[in-house]
C-alpha cells in the first residue's frame, strides 16, 4: 500500500486498493469487492485483515448481515497514525546515525588522525583527503546518488552527475535558501534534472552512491583533524537509506523565493487536500468549492502530480507528514 508511505507498516498496493474502495463504498461485500478489484478472494481477505491490524478498519459489527466488509477508519485518523509511526522511525534512525557519527570520531582518535578501514567503515581524516575520496566516489557512480545536506553545505559536482545520465536525488536544509545565489544554482540543476526537496532540520550530512557505499561528511567545518566515514553495504542498506528515504518523503518540492511562492500549498490547494483528507467524494468535493465536478477532478490530477502521488490518500499521507493540513 502507498510505496513510500505504508511499506513501514508491513502493507503494500493490494492494501491501497482495497482501503480506498471501503471508502468509496464501492462493494457490498467480499466478493463483490473481489471481483471488482480483480483479486483472488483469499488475497483480497487477507489485504483486509492487514487493514483492520493496522488501524485502518475495524471488523464488521455483529449486527452486519452475512460476509460482511470492515469498515474503514476515517482518513484522518488513518494519516495520523502513519505519520506517527513514519515519525518514530525517523527519529531511531536519526538515533543510530548518530551512533555512527560518534564512531566515526572515535575511530578517526584511535587512528592518530590517520585514514583506514574497521571493517566495513573506513575513516578518512582532513579536508584535502575527505575532497579526494568523494570526488572517486562520485566519479564510480553508474545509476543513483542520494544527498542530505546541511550546514556546512557539502560542494559536489551534481552538474557533471546529470550531464552523464546519473540520477541525483538529494534533500537540502531549509537554511540553504537563504542564499539567494545558492538557491539559483540549484534551480538550474532543477532544469538539469536534479530532483531536489527542502525540509526542515535535515538530520545529517550523507552522500550514497549507487545504494552500495555512502560518505558521511565531517558535522563541522572539514578542517585538518575533521573526519568522514565512508561505509559499506550492511551498514548503508540497514540504516542510511532507509533514514535517506523517510526524510525525502517527508520533505518538499524547491520553491525558489523569487518565484513568489511560500513553503506549502496556496490557500486553494491547502482547501482542497483538506476535502480530500476528509474522505469526501468528487461529488462533494465540488459542491464545496463552488465548481463542477470535472472541474474538481482536474484540479485533483493536478495536486497528485504536484506531490508525486499516485492515489488520493498517498497525497494526503505526504501533504499532512509536511504540515500541509495541521494537526
Amino acid at each position: 500500500m502507498i510505496q513510500g508511505e505504508l511499506t513501514t507498516l508491513g502493507l503494500g498496493r493490494t492494501e491501497e486498493r482495497a482501503y480506498e474502495a471501503l471508502l468509496a463504498e464501492q462493494a457490498d461485500g467480499p466478493e463483490e469487492l473481489a471481483r471488482l478489484l480483480d483479486l483472488p478472494r483469499e488475497r483480497l481477505d487477507a489485504a483486509l485483515d492487514r487493514l483492520v491490524a493496522h488501524g485502518f478498519a475495524r471488523p464488521p459489527d455483529p449486527s452486519d448481515a452475512g460476509d460482511a466488509l470492515p469498515h474503514p477508519a476515517a482518513p484522518a485518523a488513518a494519516l495520523r497514525t502513519l505519520i506517527h509511526r513514519r515519525q518514530a522511525e525517523l527519529h531511531l534512525k536519526s538515533a543510530e546515525l548518530a551512533r555512527l557519527r560518534m564512531a566515526a570520531d572515535r575511530f578517526a582518535g584511535d587512528s592518530g588522525g590517520r585514514g583506514g578501514e574497521r571493517g566495513r567503515v573506513e575513516v578518512v581524516t582532513g579536508r584535502r583527503a575527505i575532497a579526494e575520496r568523494a570526488a572517486r566516489l562520485l566519479d564510480g557512480a553508474e545509476r543513483e546518488v542520494v544527498l542530505l545536506d546541511r550546514p556546512p553545505f557539502t560542494a559536489l559536482d551534481v552538474e557533471s552527475l546529470l550531464a552523464r545520465g546519473v540520477r541525483v536525488r538529494a534533500v537540502l536544509d531549509r537554511s540553504g535558501l537563504a542564499d539567494p545565489g545558492r538557491v539559483r544554482a540549484l534551480t538550474g540543476l532543477v532544469g538539469r534534472g536534479l530532483r531536489l526537496r527542502v525540509a526542515a532540520d535535515v538530520p545529517a550530512r550523507l552522500v550514497a552512491v549507487d545504494r552500495r557505499v555512502t560518505l558521511l561528511p565531517p558535522t563541522e567545518a572539514a578542517g585538518p583533524r575533521a573526519a568522514a566515514l565512508v561505509i559499506g553495504d550492511g551498514l548503508l542498506c540497514g540504516t542510511l537509506l532507509p533514514l535517506f528515504e523517510a526524510v525525502w518523503e517527508r520533505a518538499e518540492p524547491l520553491v525558489a523565493p523569487e518565484d513568489g511562492a511560500a513553503a506549502g500549498p496556496p490557500g486553494a490547494q491547502r482547501e482542497l487536500l483538506a476535502l480530500l483528507a476528509a474522505g469526501l467524494k468528487d461529488e462533494a468535493i465540488a459542491r464545496r468549492l463552488g465548481v463542477h465536478v470535472h472541474t474538481a477532478r482536474r484540479r485533483i490530477s493536478r495536486l497528485l502530480e504536484s506531490l508525486d502521488a499516485r492515489t488520493r490518500f498517498q497525497a494526503g499521507a505526504r501533504a499532512s507528514s509536511r504540515g500541509w493540513l495541521g494537526d
